[in-house]
């Protein structure tokens, strides 16, 4: 037989049955959000450091930061973004404490340049390479003096040929087509 419940006993049998789903739902819920969190810097702090051939890059305001030496280099890309570049380039020795000269027809890409020999090379000056592109401001160089061209162009590509590099792209590349010429030059890759 069956024992008979007051209405008044069934009312407060079904609010505390309700009070413990409620309150089983609310710890899924922060229990959840809390993994999820923890989950999601987890991942972030993947994306923030990578490893590349012995060197450790940092993203850092949305710049690949990585030490060689004593010395930090800041890129735009880090090397798993850039294509490899293929190819016989001088080493970064080779512009040690010498001029290093610049003609660009692309800010961004000149900078990514500037600013990653700027504590290694004598100075830094815009040059021109050839009269026509001159700007008679600028000293006109040529392929015996350090020099650095970033030209605009169809086909993305980079060359040495003598002390001049020769660095050409679209302008969404260019920026790219300069870390992979400096992570060649650093023994990156």
């Amino acid at each position: 037989m069956r024992k008979i419940t007051s209405e008044k006993d069934l009312e407060k049998k079904r609010k505390r049955n309700q009070l413990i789903v409620g309150l089983v739902l609310i710890g899924v819920m922060v229990f959840g959000t809390l993994g999820y969190a923890f989950q999601g810097n987890e991942k972030e702090s993947d994306t923030n450091k990578i490893s590349y051939n012995g060197f450790e890059f940092v993203n850092q305001n949305n710049f690949w930061v990585t030490k060689i030496g004593e010395s930090e280099f800041i890129f735009k890309y880090n090397p798993n973004q850039v294509d490899k570049i293929e190819g016989k380039f001088e080493t970064i020795d080779n512009y040690y404490q010498k001029p290093l000269y610049i003609y660009s027809e692309n800010d961004e890409a000149s900078l990514e340049i500037i600013r990653n020999t700027n504590s290694v090379v004598q100075r830094i000056q815009k040059a021109c390479f050839e009269e026509k592109d001159c700007n008679n401001n600028l000293p006109l160089k040529t392929c015996e003096d350090n020099l650095i061209i970033i030209k605009l162009g169809t086909t993305s590509k980079i060359e040495q040929k003598n002390n001049c590099v020769f660095i050409e792209g679209s302008k969404e590349e260019l920026t790219k087509l300069s870390d992979g010429f400096l992570f060649k030059i650093l023994g990156i890759n």
